[in-house]
């Protein structure tokens, strides 16, 4: 009985997939409590899949690929990806496929998908095409690539152990390489010919461009960069050890001091710690300080000439933006209580510890003496000051409202410059993951951990939001399938049966049936799972027909790896299909081809190279 409930769950389970109707990560939370309310699973069976090191590497891989994102080290990759093919699609797709195959042949699908995610939709970002053209092709070559090396992959170290344990020689590093390559092959010449007809190219929410202005964008438009001045004041000024408030700059000189950069007391004497103060009334003037002003050169020049100030050579127009500080935009709304009343009597720095700094009226930007300007419905005011006083503004509905994501810009701030620190963590990873010095899982998690103290993600706020729980969900609750199937006789019968129907038709047909089933139940569990469970029958039935194990282990190996027809197939699939906007129904239609396509070439190639 239990075995008809666990098909008949297993059925529904992939209807509800194909209807597209009920999202995956809910179907799958389903399909797992109907195996514990019918007694297939028992809760600490159901719950494995949630402290499984492949769904803890997979979160842990999100974030490392979040802090190659936030760095810029994606977009640096996709801008050089995209010099060597020119405006040539085509070129950029098959190079693409050419370097995730490369990649993957040295490390785990999963950990190669990750590290291409964010460069590939960098990519699509810059020629303003849909990821959904370029990330299943990801998915499936970096599947493919398992078959390259014996490490690219679990079911390679599964099938060479079981050899061991029936007293044959281990499978050598390269041993599978031949079969690997006729695979990668044959998959990027499918993809090549089916780009255009059978993947899709949706618009989806991930793609959408944000039209919302960035900070450097917002210095541009608000054309900051003509009206910014930077001085250092001298030890002799006048200003050292007064306050702002007693210098009266704004009333005097129409000028703005907006931000101080200072070395810390306590980097005077060790090393020179140099830190950035938000400019108010209650800042105090030390010497050696660098003092941004804002307002009219000529205005500047005669301030430096009263107060012993020294103009900075570099001038740069990005210095509003940093780690610490940032600039945002807001808008009033209707019912503001800053509707007619001036900024100077707003008192908006001593209510939200910021510096208005401009504000755009229609188009046209004010940006001097703006203490007298009276606020109407519809301006844009420029505020300036910490990330933390800007994200706390934005949490503020009544009076204001702060335009695009400070969050995100103050997290790409931090890491702004951290690309090289962002490429060797991950090299690190991808060496210590190679070189096999910590179990794969805690070699991603210390590249996960090295991207947060680093700064190439801000916080563990930052990291937590990176972490696509959809995917992380639907695979935590799949992986518990491979147990039912186990503990219910499911595969036992399936297999047995095909073996049976295959043996009349010699050596060759035995091996197409295990490929089949192998395949077959391999789109709807792990790799390492179907692995597990199927070569210890490949090595079984090798042996009834009295011929050599290894084709029926490497075609354990290779069928395991085809996991294109479903979503959840395998953990790849399921982290693209989320950012590229997929349907089960594209898996099926571009995977099922595809897998028709492997299996007559794998007939071919896996006897030619491992003979009966």
């Amino acid at each position: 009985m239990q075995l008809i409930l666990t098909f008949v769950i297993l059925g529904l389970t992939i209807f509800l997939f194909m209807s597209n109707r009920v999202r995956a990560d809910l179907v799958s939370l389903i399909a797992l409590l109907a195996f514990v309310m019918t007694g297939i699973l028992d809760p600490a069976e159901a719950l494995a899949g949630f402290s499984n090191s492949v769904v803890i590497m997979i979160a842990a891989l999100f974030v490392v690929g979040a802090g190659i994102l936030r760095t810029g080290l994606a977009r640096k990759a996709s801008n050089l990806l995209l010099r060597w093919t020119g405006n040539s699609e085509k070129k950029l797709f098959f190079l693409l496929l050419v370097i995730v195959a490369a990649v993957g042949a040295f490390m785990s699908n999963t950990g190669t998908v990750a590290i291409m995610l964010p460069v590939v939709i960098s990519i699509a970002v810059s020629m303003k095409v849909s990821s959904s053209k370029f990330l299943i092709p990801l998915s499936y070559v970096a599947s493919l690539s398992g078959l390259l090396t014996l490490i690219a992959s679990p079911p390679n170290l599964i099938v060479s152990q079981v050899l061991v344990d029936h007293g044959f020689e281990r499978l050598r590093f390269f041993d599978i390489t031949p079969v690997g390559i006729a695979a990668v092959i044959t998959g990027i010449i499918y993809l090549m010919f089916v780009r255009k007809v059978l993947l899709p190219n949706s618009n989806n929410k991930k793609q959408i461009s944000n039209t919302q202005l960035s900070p450097k964008e917002l210095i541009q438009h608000y054309h900051l960069e003509e009206n910014l001045h930077r001085v250092q004041v001298l030890n002799e000024s006048p200003m050292v050890d007064r306050p702002l408030s007693e210098l009266k700059i704004p009333a005097d000189y129409h000028l703005c001091i907006l931000k101080i950069d200072r070395k810390s007391a306590e980097g005077r004497n060790l090393l020179p710690i140099t830190y950035q103060e938000m400019a108010g009334p209650k800042s105090v003037i030390h010497g050696k300080d660098i003092l941004y002003i804002q307002g009219s050169k000529s205005q500047v020049e005669k301030l430096a000439k009263d107060y012993q100030l020294v103009f900075e050579t570099d001038q740069s127009k990005n210095d509003l933006v940093s780690s610490q500080l940032g600039i945002a935009e807001v808008l009033l709304t209707p019912h503001s209580s800053l509707i007619n009343e001036t900024i100077e009597n707003i008192g908006f720095r001593e209510k939200y510890n910021l510096n208005i700094i401009g504000i755009n009226r229609k188009g046209t930007y004010i940006l001097k003496d703006m203490s007298n300007v009276r606020l109407r419905f519809g301006d844009a005011l420029l505020v300036q000051g910490s990330w933390e006083e800007i994200e706390l503004l934005s949490r503020e509905t009544k009076n204001v409202v702060v335009v695009g994501q400070p969050k995100e810009h103050a997290s790409m701030a931090a890491a702004n410059g951290k690309a090289p620190i962002a490429g060797g963590i991950m090299l690190l990873m991808i060496a210590m993951m190679i070189l096999e010095v910590f179990p794969t899982v805690i070699s991603v998690l210390i590249g996960a951990v090295l991207m947060i103290l680093t700064g190439c993600l801000r916080n563990m706020d930052d990291a937590y939001g990176h972490l696509n729980w959809e995917s992380i969900v639907l695979i935590a609750c799949m992986l518990p399938v491979a147990t039912a199937l186990e503990k219910t006789g499911g595969m036992v019968v399936l297999s047995e049966g095909i073996i049976d129907v295959a043996g009349g038709y010699g050596p060759l047909g035995v091996l197409a049936g295990i490929y089949l089933i192998t395949m077959v139940f391999g789109q709807f569990i792990s790799n390492t799972a179907t692995a597990v469970l199927f070569a210890p029958i490949a090595m079984n039935a090798a042996m009834n027909i009295g011929v050599s194990p290894y084709p029926f282990l490497i075609t354990v190996a290779a069928a395991a790896s085809m996991a294109f027809a479903t979503p959840v197939a395998s953990p790849t699939n399921a982290m693209v299909m989320t950012a590229g906007g997929y349907k089960f129904s594209d898996f099926l239609k571009i995977g099922i081809p595809l897998q028709i396509v492997m299996f007559i070439v794998m007939m071919v190639i896996i006897p030619l190279f491992f003979p009966f």
